[in-house]
């Protein structure tokens, strides 16, 4: 087997070599042969750290593998902003850094940690490509299993990440439907009942007009019947007591001048704003004879306003939805473009808005002033519903209060999704980013959510995400930055 050139990047902070009988000792390599060490030890090196020396770092280009001659090292990550310690150990032969190099570019070759030197440290340093070369050609099989288990498990997350997006996009649609339905319902209720009241206008006014009123009498009519759909559109609203005062007098006045079903009659009337006095004015309009036949023309117009009223808000309604929608699902739009975050917020809030738990109410603090930042905006909005679900969860049996705020600086923007449930305990806190990992009973959640969170937010969009938790006060702040390139 030809050797690989010594000099790919490691042993730059030594130029010691070990003996074969050396790295023997260490129980990676003691079932070796010869020819095999011969090989490491012409391309490893020993290398030197002082105490508080960060030996190579999370994110970087994994040229290094590395095992442990003597000392203490620590491993850690970054996770929410912060630098958390994985591991911490003096146990020689341990091993760190490039260890998935035999996979070649099916793996992200990055540094998935940093290695810290606790104490003075020495390392025995190996090129990652020699390792890799070394153990496809040596290990051919068990490189093989290694692929295949890695390369299965890969897999099977993406297959688990999509389904956890096709259920959440089911449930939200099922909400959407559910959203629509209502204003479509009402539209088409109030439709049907509009197209009988305009048969009654007709057949009233032709009552009205059928010689027994003269022109200025019908004219006056008209007048008094724009003035009502005035009232109707601008009537204040009355508390419950009022209501029944209002209709119960006006019924009274309807029965005194002999216009049958005058309760009926009575409940539109009062809430168009109509009172007794203003159908006296009716009556000094029309006579006697034809009060009954105006009044109820009166009052169907007046319906037939409400009613045209309860359509546009159906149909307003339904417009907002299918807009919220829209801009939910960024079909039509670009994957990367400049976008504020308040507009992903309303929109996926009123695509949630059939989940939100009994007794839970939302509470919005947006600072308008945060500039609109270049992002991928569907992928955001599948941020905020997992967050937001999450936090419906924990408060879905007491009820609480869910509080989106919105801030910037001068370099970032964020958003905070906070809920007043029982927290996150701290024993389980930091696991909370990791895959599969989910408090949900079985069959309730895949343990993806914050962990495609975490990657769209932090891999994607270089920004950071941290939580805070106590009971009765749960914090994920997602913080974006403004100007990516620069960050």
């Amino acid at each position: 087997m030809s050797e690989p050139a010594a000099d790919l990047g490691c042993g730059d902070n030594g130029a010691e070599r070990l003996t074969a009988e050396e790295l023997r000792t260490l129980f990676l390599f003691e079932s070796l042969t010869d020819d095999q060490l011969a090989l490491y030890v012409a391309n490893g090196r020993v290398e030197r750290y002082p105490a508080a020396a960060r030996v190579y770092e999370e994110g970087r280009p994994a040229t290094c593998f590395y095992v442990l001659l003597s000392g203490t090292i620590a491993l850690s990550r970054r996770i929410q902003g912060d630098e958390v310690e994985l591991n911490r150990t003096e146990q020689r032969g341990v091993y760190a850094g490039a260890t998935q190099a035999y996979l070649g570019e099916r793996a992200d070759q990055q540094y998935p940690h940093s290695m810290l030197a606790v104490s003075d440290v020495e390392l025995f340093s190996l090129p990652a490509q020699v390792l890799a070369t070394s153990l496809r050609e040596w290990f051919p099989m068990a490189t093989h299993l290694l692929e295949g288990m890695f390369l299965g498990l890969r897999a099977s997350q993406t297959i688990v990440g999509e389904r956890e997006r096709l259920l959440a996009l089911g449930s939200l649609s099922a909400g959407l439907t559910h959203e629509l339905n209502n204003p479509a319902a009402a539209a088409v209720r109030a439709t049907a009942v509009l197209r009988e009241r305009v048969a009654h206008m007709r057949h009233k006014l032709a009552m009205i007009a059928d010689g027994r009123l003269d022109a200025s009498g019908l004219h006056g009519l008209v007048e008094l019947q724009e003035e009502a759909v005035k009232r109707a559109m601008n009537a204040p609203p009355l508390s419950a007591m009022a209501t029944a005062d209002a209709e119960d007098e006006l019924s009274d006045w309807l029965d005194e001048h002999d216009i049958a079903g005058g309760w009926e009659l009575a409940s539109t009337l009062v809430a168009a704003g109509i009172d007794a006095q203003w159908l006296e004015r009716i009556a000094g309009a029309v006579g006697g004879e034809n009060l009954e036949a105006a009044v109820r023309w009166l009052t169907y117009t007046v319906e037939t306003e409400q009613l045209m009223c309860e359509i546009a808000e159906a149909v307003t309604r339904m417009s907002t939805l299918v807009a919220a929608a829209k801009q939910y699902s960024q079909l039509d739009r670009a994957p990367y473009q400049t976008v504020d975050v308040h507009d992903l917020l309303g929109a996926t809030l009123t695509m949630m808005q059939a989940k939100i738990p009994e007794g839970v109410r939302i509470v919005k603090e947006y600072d308008r002033t945060a500039p609109s930042i270049p992002a991928y905006a569907a992928e955001l909005n599948q941020v905020w519903t997992n967050l937001i679900d999450n936090a419906f969860s924990a408060m879905r049996a007491e009820g609480g209060t869910l509080t989106v705020r919105t801030g910037h600086d001068a370099e970032r923007v964020f958003v905070e999704i906070a809920d007043t449930g029982p927290g996150i305990p701290a024993a389980i806190r930091p696991r909370i980013f990791e895959p599969f990992f989910t408090t949900k009973p079985v069959g309730e959640g895949t343990g993806l959510g914050l962990d495609i969170s975490y990657r769209i937010i932090v891999n994607k969009h270089h920004g950071d995400i941290r939580v805070e938790s106590e009971p009765g006060d749960t914090r994920f702040r997602v913080l974006l930055p403004i100007n990516p390139a620069e960050s």
